[in-house]
């Protein structure tokens, strides 16, 4: 397959375009500076441009483009920030996938568990309420741009991930510099859920979805057995063989970093029901086989 990708650079689109060039696809790579290499296209998601014709044929896309949500305090303009860079290059993409003569089979558009309400200690599947926080709000605008492609024709899959494990970067890869120093612990309570997926199951899914004609729509990209934090907190300590018992209180949170906190904070514990009724097997279901693939490197 012919598969373009936006968000190459991220976590998870490095390690899905090494994969799928494993695999024997072709990698096109949407860029937002001059091309380097012949498998680059330039865009300008901001602007609104991408000459559908720079893209040729086209049998699969993957939208993973997005500012980083942990990467800064939220002030006013990084949330605009944040929203702008899902809400216009999805857009942008999905108008230019919709103008193909010929459109692609299949776009996945990321998403996040962040769409569900914070429902505590009780479990949802993709049938789950959204919230109202602001990036509940965010998540579902974000997969509402990708309606260009649905209506022409494109099986869109909205990949809602849960917190992405691996040592290479993300949530995890913050977290290990202080675990590693034994200055780790839980946040807050610690007995919010924490929806988690490690990220060898993330790019499993993602191969998997491409090639599986008879899923559309939103799909939990999460591991079957959610933890609360302070499991996660345990089972990280565990492995690096250090202890984790300094908690970082709440109000000491919401004081550094904000709004973010509460998204550190709330509760969701996340199912991926389409997942497994499709038949797709984890290969890291529990958190300790989880975290020990990411200490290892994907």
């Amino acid at each position: 397959m012919r598969v373009v990708v936006t968000g190459a650079s991220g976590l998870i689109g490095m390690a899905l375009t090494d994969v799928l060039e494993a695999d024997g696809h072709e990698v096109v790579r949407l860029v937002r500076r001059e091309p380097l290499t012949y498998d680059e296209v330039r865009w300008d998601p901001a602007a609104g441009r991408l000459d559908p014709r720079l893209l040729g044929r086209v049998d699969a896309a993957v939208n993973l483009a997005g500012a980083g949500v942990g990467a800064r305090r939220w002030t006013d303009a990084y949330k605009r920030l944040m929203w702008r860079s899902r809400i216009d290059s999805t857009t942008v993409l999905a108008r230019a996938l919709a103008g193909l003569p010929d459109p692609p089979r299949v776009l996945l558009s990321a998403s996040g568990v962040d769409y569900y309400a914070d429902v505590g200690g009780e479990p949802v599947d993709e049938s789950g309420p959204p919230g109202a926080a602001f990036l509940s709000g965010l998540c579902q605008d974000w997969e509402a741009a990708t309606g260009p492609a649905a209506d022409a024709g494109v099986r869109v899959c909205l990949l809602r991930f849960g917190v992405v494990l691996s040592g290479r970067g993300g949530a995890l890869g913050a977290m290990l510099p202080l675990f590693r120093l034994g200055l780790g612990g839980r946040l807050g309570a610690g007995d919010q859920y924490w929806t988690w997926v490690a990220l060898a199951d993330v790019l499993r899914a993602a191969r998997f979805l491409l090639r599986r004609d008879d899923v559309a729509g939103p799909v939990n990209v999460v591991a079957p057995e959610p933890v609360t934090n302070a499991e996660l907190t345990y089972v990280l300590g565990a492995a690096l063989r250090r202890p984790a018992v300094l908690p970082a209180p709440a109000a000491a949170l919401r004081l550094a970093l904000g709004e973010y906190a509460d998204q550190i904070l709330a509760s969701r514990r996340v199912l991926p029901r389409r997942l497994l009724d499709a038949g797709f097997v984890f290969r890291c279901p529990a958190i300790e086989a989880a975290v020990a693939a990411a200490l290892r490197g994907y």
